[in-house]
């Protein structure tokens, strides 16, 4: 079982390495300016995703909320994963599928950022909240996994962890978003001009 343990480990540390190229740093400095900006300007940020993603989606929305690693003002930031009366009503009047668009349509306005995690890049649900809030012009930045799915072609801001297993995405997208709540409060409270 020892075994098991230290296979673990390095699969996930081989995860992340293999995400750590140039071109996704960037992806992520782009991805905290985006929500930075929607900060400033009075906007925020709205987090989806199915099982784990929405757990992800409501553990940044709480560091956003609450606080990362520095003390400072709290930041508009909601999981649209939380409202179990919101999800099950629109899920049995209508589909699962529209439980994040609709409440995209209903909370969301120009100006806010939509940060979607899907580890396939296709959950149905997540598109159709991706989709909601382009006809909104509310930006969008995606978390996903493998080949990026449907998801890859939508957003803003694409960031891809090219692996198989969901546990490694999950566990590199966790790390991606800790990384984005790190540089929105530097960029917002530690930057110096």
């Amino acid at each position: 079982m020892i075994n098991i343990v230290k296979k673990s480990f390095e699969a996930s540390i081989k995860a992340k390495e293999r995400f750590l190229t140039k071109k996704n740093a960037a992806l992520v400095v782009e991805a905290s300016e985006l929500i930075a900006e929607a900060f400033t300007s009075g906007a925020k940020l709205m987090i989806v995703g199915n099982g784990g993603s929405a757990g992800d989606a409501q553990h940044l929305a709480a560091e956003f909320v609450n606080r990362f690693e520095i003390e400072r003002p709290p930041l508009p930031a909601i999981a649209l994963t939380t409202d179990t009366s919101t999800i099950t009503s629109i899920g049995n009047d209508y589909d699962f599928k529209e439980i994040f668009s609709k409440q995209v349509k209903a909370l969301g306005k120009e100006g806010d950022v939509l940060l979607a995690i899907s580890t396939s890049g296709n959950s149905a649900n997540v598109i159709a909240a991706v989709t909601a809030a382009k006809k909104l012009d509310i930006k969008t930045i995606t978390l996903t996994g493998g080949d990026g799915g449907k998801l890859m072609a939508k957003a803003d801001i694409a960031i891809n962890v090219n692996a198989k297993s969901t546990a490694r995405v999950q566990e590199v997208h966790i790390t991606a978003g800790h990384v984005i709540c790190q540089l929105v409060d530097y960029i917002l409270f530690e930057k110096v001009s």
